[in-house]
């Protein structure tokens, strides 16, 4: 099966950036989207961004708390987070889909593969 490899993490002043990647292997998984997702303690899984594999960026049904997606393979993403916050403070996941639908795509259930989750953690 297809193993979702994730980096970056760690702890990070306000206002600072922090860059991560996701790199998928294995299995035969035909991924149509890469997608990123946070959950804080006592929180739901949320959706961050997502990039489909012919470069659609989709975002959350609210503008607000936006990152930057990007990916130079259909196997690798990154997340560039810029002016951090506290309130960002989360376990960031990877995830992979075979979905590219804008609505199944913001939901944890559109995902097939996910990464293990690293901890984000922006100090006031």
């Amino acid at each position: 099966q297809v193993q979702l490899v994730e980096s970056g993490g760690g702890f990070v002043q306000y206002g600072g950036s922090l860059r991560r990647s996701c790199a998928a292997s294995g299995g035969t998984f035909r991924s149509l989207a890469m997608g990123w997702f946070r959950q804080a303690p006592g929180m739901e899984r949320e959706f961050v961004v997502a990039v489909s594999s012919s470069g659609r960026t989709y975002y959350p049904d609210s503008p607000k708390g936006r990152f930057t997606i990007s990916r130079d393979t259909v196997n690798t993403v990154y997340l560039q987070m810029n002016s951090l916050k506290p309130e960002n403070t989360a376990v960031y996941y990877c995830a992979d889909s075979n979905n590219d639908g804008v609505v199944v795509l913001r939901l944890p259930a559109g995902y097939n593969y996910w990464g293990q989750g690293n901890q984000v953690t922006v100090s006031s």
